[in-house]
């Protein structure tokens, strides 16, 4: 009798968990993650037919393309202060809705752009408003769910919306790049609707009225030792997956020719397939965490997988691209506890500065893109674009197993509290 009673006890538990799991706060930070990543990438894939179809030359498109995305990702370092400092200081759900608005009218007037000069200040608009959506989203949900269910959640966010880069492939492939904007304008107006019955995290509601506790103070993580160091442990976690994105699946048609792949490889398609398996990396680090009690051990171990299929990428010869595409889809998988690291960086801080870290970190890491391809690009020469790439993958990795092996566990860690 007591063992039936305790089986309905765990069942009701289960389905509790289960409702938490798919409550509307996850739902609509999941499916905000989807239009975002949407608009993230679709500059990136209609690149070359937009500015072919403004009237640029071959030449230009190379060049005023890498300007356009160089704004973009201006946007997003200059955003992600704004919003993170933003979501402290007035909420999460602020952020959260007004990134989403932002993004969403930025790309329906790229829609409707007629030169490229217009072009990179409407793009470095859209990167303020995407440089929003998922830090806040990470921090309502780890706020808003038990701590048991945490990894889970915030998996669930990421994993669904990292399918949004698949729809944005999809989307050019079968409409014109102008409408493909439309799509995503459209999107994220129509995910406002959702906002109904979404409440504030509870963590930032009880401290909202305390005047004298300092809220996103974004230049406190570097007048303290112990935040600095915090804070620079949680960057480098995140950096071999924008290597892996930034440098070998975004430069794969170059790593292609030197393998001497004869066909010629898609940057494009090799990204979405990279995406793919982020998506389901990102579902299954929740669960892994979970199975583990370990934020550190699930980052640690699929960043070891992640640097496996890095090795056979550079070095085990691939010869079609059938073989370079289905190892980019596996390094996907493998960087998908970028929303574990997203969690971590949200559950290293206090419920003052939680925003500020959640949504500075991840833009932080794509800001180093940056200097990853400068570093690519001056050791080619010299090296090759074989050992070039390997040479910015040994950095990376180095600093980022350094950071997940000295980092403080953050699992079933207690959210409700503050930096001093």
């Amino acid at each position: 009798m007591n063992k039936e009673i305790e089986s309905e006890k765990n069942q009701s538990v289960d389905k509790s968990s289960v409702r938490l799991l798919f409550s509307i706060p996850v739902i609509v930070a999941a499916l905000g993650y989807f239009v975002d990543i949407y608009d993230l990438l679709l500059f990136g894939i209609v690149r070359v037919p937009s500015l072919i179809d403004l009237g640029l030359n071959e030449e230009q498109v190379s060049s005023i393309g890498a300007s356009i995305l160089n704004w973009q990702m201006t946007g997003l370092l200059v955003g992600g202060i704004f919003w993170g400092v933003l979501g402290d200081k007035k909420g999460r759900l602020s952020v959260l809705f007004g990134s989403i608005l932002t993004y969403s009218l930025a790309n329906i007037a790229c829609g409707f752009v007629q030169d490229p000069e217009m072009y990179k200040v409407i793009r470095f608009i859209a990167g303020i408003g995407l440089a929003g959506e998922l830090g806040a989203g990470i921090t309502l949900v780890s706020e808003s769910l038990p701590k048991h269910l945490r990894a889970i959640g915030t998996s669930l966010v990421a994993g669904v919306g990292l399918l949004g880069a698949v729809c944005a492939y999809f989307t050019v492939e079968l409409f014109a790049w102008r409408t493909a904007y439309f799509i995503g304008g459209g999107m994220g107006i129509s995910l406002l609707l959702l906002r109904i019955g979404v409440f504030e995290s509870g963590a930032f509601s009880a401290i909202k009225a305390q005047k004298h506790i300092q809220k996103g103070n974004f230049f406190s993580f570097f007048t303290n030792a112990d935040r600095f160091k915090r804070y620079m442990q949680c960057i480098a976690i995140g950096l071999p997956t924008w290597f892996i994105i930034g440098i070998l699946t975004t430069f794969s048609n170059e790593f292609g020719k030197a393998m001497g792949i004869a066909e010629s490889i898609k940057p494009g398609l090799a990204i979405m397939w990279c995406y793919v398996g982020l998506s389901i990396g990102d579902l299954l680090s929740g669960f892994l965490s979970h199975a583990l009690h370990s934020r550190k051990k699930a980052v640690g171990l699929m960043m070891l997988f992640t640097l496996i299929f890095a090795m056979v990428f550079l070095f085990y010869g691939l010869k079609t691209s059938e073989q370079l595409y289905a190892v980019c889809l596996f390094m996907g998988i493998g960087i998908g506890y970028w929303a574990m690291f997203v969690t971590i960086g949200a559950e290293q801080f206090g419920t003052n500065l939680r925003a500020t870290a959640a949504t500075t970190i991840p833009n932080m890491v794509r800001g180093t893109v940056v200097g990853m391809t400068a570093l690519f690009g001056f050791l080619k020469p010299s090296l090759g674009v074989i050992y070039a790439g390997a040479s910015v993958g040994v950095i990376c990795f180095i600093l980022s197993f350094l950071a997940t092996i000295t980092i403080s566990e953050t699992h079933n860690r207690d959210l409700d509290f503050l930096e001093e």
